[in-house]
């Protein structure tokens, strides 16, 4: 019996965020007692994801320590938590355990057979991708994932967290904050290695431990030179374009919103945009094999997969022009959007909100050489002031460096302090058949963003 299995109460301290939400509603789902807290629900108004916990049955509180009693029986914390935390320092006065939020996903993973997929980008969707092919195939799979589900969130829940019948749970193995290393799946898979959040010697390590406690089946991208580095047998790992990998994709092609390509001369095709998707859904039909899932039986699945929350998501259409919501946050990940939705719109006009002073710091490089090679002529980059989620930082680069450090390359870079000021430059310059693009993390209310320019551009 693993530890948390003789817990009853759960209390998580700031449930609303991503990855505490997804095991809250995994242990409701099993039948255990969950409550929480976050900083979110002190604000007033309706707050969605409240009103889906407590219609689960998950009790919500202010982050004022008022949840915390002695019918705790542990106590729920992310990395970011400080010990000086009102709510931390209660559970330790009353001698209520703590536990991590890695640690308790990793021990959970250990209870059920468990596909864990990391990387630097793509998990969050090719762990959808997999959850969806294993479902449609009657495995009744669980998962933890960072992102919504859309086909949940339709249903009424937050969408990153389901609990069924069978054996397998699919869950997203994060490695910005090493936890990655905790985990013991019996298949797992390595999609590529980018640097973000970490070096490359570090990420290297972090993914090695990852392999070396995998039980069965360890699959990797062969397609990237780092992840190819891995591989434990080449049978078992995917690619594009290549000879060396057992799942190999070809013949991509991209049409409105919707791509096809061949995998292993097998026909594919999935409502969704970017070859990048190629990529993730090659990876994510390996997996699957390895379960028993042939090419065949996932490749009529993926017909149906309807995506995950701001992955390349449509936000709307205004007057012709395409508006699209995307969690890119890195380099990489920035210039893949771009390039899916470069293949939507005649134009792309695509902005950009860093998602923090250190972040900024460590990709600012990258970011600046990387984005402008990927702009066409016709295409039109915007950044704008770093997101600021509090605390103390260092500012040693702004995104005003960043934009004057882009303009010098290129002429197709503006600069809007407050995303606000850029609406009108979108109005006067956006026409009929081009697409805008907005990317960024942590902030919660880009996908509100993405729809007030929906609705601005009317």
């Amino acid at each position: 019996m693993e530890q948390y299995e003789q817990y009853n109460h759960f209390f998580f301290v700031g449930i609303a965020g991503t990855g505490m939400s997804a095991i809250a509603q995994y242990l409701k789902g099993i039948g255990k007692n969950v409550s929480g807290s976050d900083r979110l629900f002190n604000n007033d108004g309706e707050i969605l994801i409240k009103k889906q916990f407590e219609a689960q049955g998950i009790h919500c509180h202010l982050q004022d320590a008022s949840g915390i009693d002695s019918s705790v029986d542990v106590l729920i914390i992310s990395t970011a938590i400080e010990e000086s935390n009102v709510e931390l320092q209660k559970a330790r006065s009353l001698g209520i355990p703590v536990m991590k939020r890695s640690q308790l996903l990793a021990e959970i993973s250990k209870t059920k057979r468990t596909i864990a997929v990391g990387g630097t980008s793509g998990k969050s969707t090719t762990t959808a991708m997999i959850f969806h092919i294993l479902q449609q195939c009657g495995v009744q799979p669980s998962i933890i994932s960072g992102a919504g589900l859309s086909v949940l969130q339709e249903k009424g829940y937050p969408g990153n967290a389901w609990v069924d019948k069978g054996e397998w749970l699919v869950i997203e193995a994060d490695e910005s904050d090493g936890s990655i290393v905790g985990y013991r799946p019996e298949i797992a898979l390595l999609l590529n290695v980018d640097r973000d959040h970490k070096e490359y010697d570090e990420l290297m390590d972090l993914f090695g431990q990852f392999k070396s406690h995998t039980s069965r089946c360890f699959i990797v991208n062969q397609s990237h030179p780092m992840s190819k580095q891995l591989s434990q047998d080449t049978r078992l790992d995917f690619g594009t374009e290549t000879t060396h990998a057992g799942f190999n994709s070809t013949d991509f092609k991209q049409e409105g919103f919707s791509i096809t390509f061949q995998c292993n001369h097998i026909g594919v095709e999935i409502p969704v945009i970017g070859r990048h998707n190629m990529e993730n859904a090659t990876a994510a039909i390996a997996a699957c094999s390895a379960v028993g899932i042939s090419i065949e039986e996932s490749a009529k699945a993926l017909k149906s997969y309807q995506g995950i929350y701001r992955r390349t998501q449509l936000s709307g259409t205004s007057n012709g022009i395409f508006i699209i919501d995307d969690f890119a946050h890195n380099p990489a990940e920035v210039v893949c959007a771009m390039k899916a939705c470069q293949q939507v719109g005649k134009r792309l006009f695509a902005w950009f909100q860093p998602h923090g002073f250190g972040p900024l710091k460590f990709m600012h490089k990258e970011l600046e050489e990387e984005v402008v090679a990927a702009l066409r002529s016709c295409d039109t980059f915007i950044l704008s002031d770093v997101y600021y989620a509090g605390g103390t930082v260092s500012r040693d680069v702004t995104s005003t460096d960043v934009a004057e450090a882009m303009q010098k390359k290129s002429q197709q870079v503006q600069f809007f302090p407050d995303r606000k000021e850029m609406l009108p430059f979108l109005k006067e310059k956006c026409q009929p058949g081009d697409a805008i693009l907005v990317m960024g993390a942590r902030d919660t209310t880009l996908s509100d963003f993405a729809k007030e320019i929906v609705d601005y551009l009317k």
